[in-house]
């Protein structure tokens, strides 16, 4: 996942401006306590915040793949 494919992906779920109160000030446990922004910032993948914040704001599994992007691979 690419960081605008992130960014769309927080757009399309939370809106433009709650998605950015989403990124900016919610504590995620995965990365310490950082928020999003500030994972993103020290260089976790895109994909893996992603990930974290769906987890974190009960995003329903059948969304978690984001708009627009292409649902991952089933792996066997």
């Amino acid at each position: 996942m690419k960081l605008s494919e992130f960014q769309l992906a927080v757009a399309e779920e939370f809106g433009e401006g709650y998605g950015g109160v989403v990124v900016a000030d919610l504590a995620l446990a995965p990365f310490g306590g950082r928020t999003a922004k500030e994972a993103l910032a020290d260089g976790v993948p895109a994909r893996e915040v992603w990930s974290a914040l769906c987890e974190a704001t009960d995003v329903p599994l059948a969304r978690r793949h984001g708009p627009a992007i292409r649902e991952p691979r089933a792996t066997s």
